[in-house]
């Protein structure tokens, strides 16, 4: 049987200067750890380095679980970078938010159930009841939390509360179609992954798809990014496009583009999944 590989994955950013990739990987070096994968970027307006290193701890010298203060003291410090650490044999847990809409719903739970991602997903809140029979045909807990206008804040205070219970680290909203108040994402910063048309700035309302075909768009497209303050201008993670001509009808419209809604939501996913991205001024750093 082949040996399963334990690694540890650094993702580094601060002022670039020199001397920083050989810092980190004589680190590593130092602790018999060997390097899997090791990308770098360098925004050389702003003169930012950023940097994911994947490395096998499978004949480390240094115990996982000081690894960090180990980096902290010896390499963080002196270079002031700000830096995350993880471990490839840890499943993040993860809620999923729905509403009516099923088609990024079944995408995720088919992924998850054919084990493409190292992931819990222990629940599954909506606003409705709808797709109930859909959480249990999959196991997975099922909660409703009817949204007013006067019950908002006190809604989301139960589901933090519950996300909680369920120690939760990151969320999907996988067509959910409500606004989470700041209070709420405060909790989870760019941790909320949301999904929405590309051409919704252009074609707002709640007939995007309609607009779209009045004006003959010759293409469409679907956004991923992580959840802000400000309405549907987080970080984006993924972004992409289908060709549409003018023998497209709405329905067509509609159809091809909640297919690259699933698509790029699942990517978005796995790219988070994956550590393997970096949020910096509200943009993201998307490592291969």
């Amino acid at each position: 049987m082949e040996k399963q590989i334990k690694s540890a994955i650094l993702l580094v950013h601060c002022a670039d200067r020199k001397g920083l990739i050989a810092s980190v990987t004589e680190f590593i070096y130092r602790s018999n750890g060997n390097i899997i994968r090791l990308d770098q970027h360098v925004d050389s307006k702003k003169h930012i380095f950023f940097m994911r290193a994947e490395w096998d701890l499978n004949n480390t010298s240094v115990p996982a679980e000081e690894l960090g203060v180990h980096f902290q003291t010896e390499i963080a410090e002196k270079f002031g970078m700000q830096w995350k650490l993880y471990f490839s044999d840890e499943s993040p847990r993860i809620a999923v938010f729905v509403s009516k809409l099923s088609h990024c719903l079944y995408d995720i739970l088919s992924r998850y159930q054919a084990r493409e991602w190292n992931v819990e997903i222990p629940l599954i809140i909506s606003n409705h009841p709808n797709l109930e029979p859909v959480a249990k045909g999959f196991g997975i807990d099922y909660y409703i939390f009817p949204i007013t206008k006067t019950n908002k804040r006190s809604q989301e205070q139960k589901q933090l509360a519950l996300l909680k219970e369920y120690n939760i680290e990151s969320i999907v909203l996988a067509r959910y179609m409500q606004i989470m108040t700041n209070k709420f994402v405060e909790n989870y910063p760019n941790q909320i992954i949301n999904i929405h048309h590309s051409f919704l700035p252009a074609f707002p309302g709640a007939q995007p798809y309609h607009s779209a075909h009045e004006r003959g768009v010759k293409i469409i497209g679907a956004t991923s990014h992580y959840v802000t303050s400000e309405l549907d201008a987080g970080p984006i993670i993924e972004q992409d496009i289908v060709n549409i001509s003018h023998k497209d009808t709405v329905m067509d419209l509609i159809r091809k583009g909640r297919d690259l809604e699933k698509v790029v939501l699942a990517r978005a996913i796995w790219f988070h999944l994956k550590r393997k991205v970096l949020v910096h001024d509200n943009r993201t750093i998307v490592f291969e």
